[in-house]
């Protein structure tokens, strides 16, 4: 899952970059607010978070535009900003949270996950599960069989994907950019890896193997 960050600020954009990074987002960055609007109009993105005191184009007009040319990508505001006229401001313009600074990145985790499942009513769900295995997206624990597994905050990531996409196969390409950087060679072995480490923890000492490699094609998590 990919996140938009907007922020001019280089040691708040790298403390929320790299916060989102372990948690197992994708994430782009832009310094400001044109650039900002110009990859936020591309489509690619779960959530966008906003600072309102951007150069070049304020968070607030960049939100606004957005609003104006019906994208609904979903906005959480940050900002320095606390009193309650700023909060209704922001709000007014088309943002879907606000969170002032300083904060907790536990708490932006928490609203971000939130503001996804809010936008995704069609997936809004906090359990998900296939062939034995549960995934819960509140708590973080996974199973198998009844058996915990301990994930790292990627492998997490992958699994949901191939559990959201049960019998379906996702390509390299779609892994990529759903769970790295655009910066990444797409002749990176990084998928292949990490599908490894995976298959690993979720198939280990089980018969019924659920993580299949299509050949030519991607990964398909298949129930017999």
């Amino acid at each position: 899952m990919r996140i938009l960050v907007i922020e001019d600020d280089p040691k708040l954009a790298a403390f929320v970059t790299g916060g989102l990074k372990q948690a197992g987002f994708a994430v782009d960055h832009a310094a400001d607010g044109l650039d900002g609007l110009a990859l936020a109009r591309q489509g690619h993105y779960a959530t966008a978070i906003v600072d309102l005191m951007l150069p070049k184009l304020d968070g607030l007009a960049l939100i606004e535009t957005l609003r104006a040319e019906k994208n609904q990508l979903p906005v959480i505001i940050l900002s320095a900003r606390a009193k309650l006229d700023d909060r209704i401001r922001g709000l007014q313009a088309g943002g879907d949270d606000y969170l002032t600074k300083p904060f907790a990145f536990s708490e932006l985790h928490a609203r971000l996950q939130s503001l996804i499942r809010r936008a995704q009513p069609g997936e809004a769900v906090t359990e998900l599960s296939a062939g034995g295995v549960t995934l819960n997206l509140l708590t973080r624990e996974v199973a198998r069989a009844g058996r915990k597994l301990d994930l790292q905050a990627r492998e997490f990531a992958l699994l949901e994907l191939l559990l959201r996409h049960a019998g379906r196969v996702l390509t390299k390409t779609f892994l990529l950019e759903r769970l790295w950087d655009y910066s990444f060679d797409p002749q990176t072995n990084v998928v292949d890896v990490l599908v490894c480490r995976l298959r690993g923890k979720v198939d280990r000492d089980f018969d019924a193997k659920l993580i299949h490699t299509v050949r030519g094609a991607g990964y398909v998590l298949k129930v017999d």
